[in-house]
């Protein structure tokens, strides 16, 4: 551990997680100053199941930025695509959605088809979208990271070998879209989607119910364990903090949240800066896999009720607001297909009679 959070606030921590949880990785960091405030294993490689989809949106954001795309523009499911498991749109082979719509899926549903599509619509297709993803994630200075897909799952069960990334690597990310993609910044802020297939809220259960939240992405396969990178702003501060390996949703989002709130509260931000915070040289590392620990029966039991008699999941941090039952939405609709277009237009067509021959 480089830095851990200070007295009355440690304790506060560990009493809401627990200490077994907080042996796991994480690391919080000055979203200004790029300064790591606190961090424990921040070198550890874990998978990183969802939180891949923040380098798919690094990739599209900057094809947005450049021209070189269009929000507008229509993206197809394959087969491939429509075929992931989920969290995922349910939607047909051959679905269209716009990039507009693809982002708000896969960035507040987590949405592992949409994520593909958009992979499969790249220029040179999907092998090329990710060797694009580990070349930027090189040029970032993402040291310890690997990309084999852009959703960053096969299975729950199973996640994909040879992808795997770090709590520093996810904090680097971060802070390279909040620098390089403010204006796009609204898609991590969203509470909520609806779609053909249903209404979604935000995984990111912080959205809206912690106070100052700005974003940005959760991501869970049994060997990671329930993972969070998260924002926020107050007080003219504002902080990354990157939690791995929760046993529970509600126990990701008290964990982001303590995280959260320490980092905005400290006054001691003078710890080493993220870029030349490096990991020491070892032999290659192996991956970690806490399936154990999160997806077992006896995990299931250990970790009791999540949820109350009403159904809502229980949180034990104090800087978390119970979640809304109503909670505002956007559109993230399937483009029509050329059926549903065509008899659309026969059935708004104005009916013009044809002219009668005058009688000579």
């Amino acid at each position: 551990m480089v830095r851990t959070i200070a007295g009355a606030l440690l304790v506060a921590v560990l009493m809401v997680a627990g200490s077994a949880a907080y042996a796991n990785p994480y690391i919080v960091v000055d979203a200004k100053t790029g300064r790591v405030l606190f961090s424990n294993e921040p070198f550890k490689k874990w998978f990183p199941a969802s939180l891949t989809k923040l380098m798919t949106a690094y990739l599209v954001f900057e094809d947005l930025k450049a021209g070189r795309l269009d929000p507008r523009a229509a993206i197809t499911f394959s087969a491939a695509a429509a075929n992931e498991p989920a969290s995922k749109m349910y939607f047909a082979p051959g679905t269209r959605v716009t990039v507009d719509d693809a982002l708000k899926m896969m960035l507040v549903h987590s949405a592992n088809d949409a994520a593909h599509a958009v992979a499969d619509a790249a220029i040179g297709g999907r092998q090329a979208f990710i060797a694009r993803m580990n070349a930027k994630a090189a040029q970032l200075g993402m040291v310890d990271t690997h990309f084999v897909n852009a959703n960053g799952m096969t299975s729950l069960a199973n996640p994909q070998p040879g992808q795997y990334t770090t709590a520093r690597d996810m904090a680097v990310l971060a802070l390279a879209i909040d620098r390089d993609f403010p204006e796009y910044h609204y898609y991590f802020t969203i509470p909520g989607i609806q779609s053909n297939s249903g209404k979604y809220r935000n995984t990111n259960l912080l959205v809206g119910n912690f106070d100052g939240a700005t974003g940005m992405k959760t991501g869970f396969v049994c060997a990671s364990g329930y993972n969070q990178v998260s924002s926020a702003a107050r007080d003219g501060r504002e902080v990354i903090a990157v939690a791995f390996g929760a046993n529970s949703v509600p126990a990701r989002a008290d964990k982001a949240a303590e995280l959260l709130q320490a980092g905005l509260t400290t006054n001691d931000r003078n710890g080493p800066e993220l870029a030349s915070f490096l990991p020491p040289p070892a032999p290659d590392r192996p991956v970690a896999d806490i399936t154990n620990e999160v997806c077992t029966a006896q995990a299931v039991e250990n970790r009791g009720d999540i949820r109350d008699e009403d159904g809502n999941y229980i949180f034990k941090s104090p800087y978390l607001k119970p979640l809304p039952k109503v909670y505002p939405t956007v559109d993230a609709y399937r483009l029509p297909n050329d059926t549903e277009t065509v008899a659309a237009t026969l059935d708004t067509l104005t009916y013009v009679p044809l002219p009668i021959a005058r009688p000579r």
